[in-house]
């Protein structure tokens, strides 16, 4: 069982190849859409909406009651 579980991992790291990045596709990684957090406004918005659908309360500390219309 412990045999399986090494292969395992020896698999799982021969399979993770690291290339570096090319010049042009820095370029494109950098660009504002391609951010996680993305326009602060937009992701507000999407989290007050969500949160007001959800009938939930958030971490953020916006309640909603469930209708959308908060």
């Amino acid at each position: 069982m412990r045999a399986v579980g090494i292969l395992f991992f020896a698999v799982l790291l021969a399979s993770c190849a690291s290339e570096p990045l090319k010049p042009w596709h820095r370029d494109i990684l950098s660009q504002p859409h391609m951010q996680l957090g993305g326009d602060p406004m937009f992701s507000s918005l999407e989290k007050k909406i969500h949160f007001s659908r959800e009938a939930s309360r958030g971490v953020s500390g916006m309640a909603g009651g469930g209708c959308g219309c908060n």
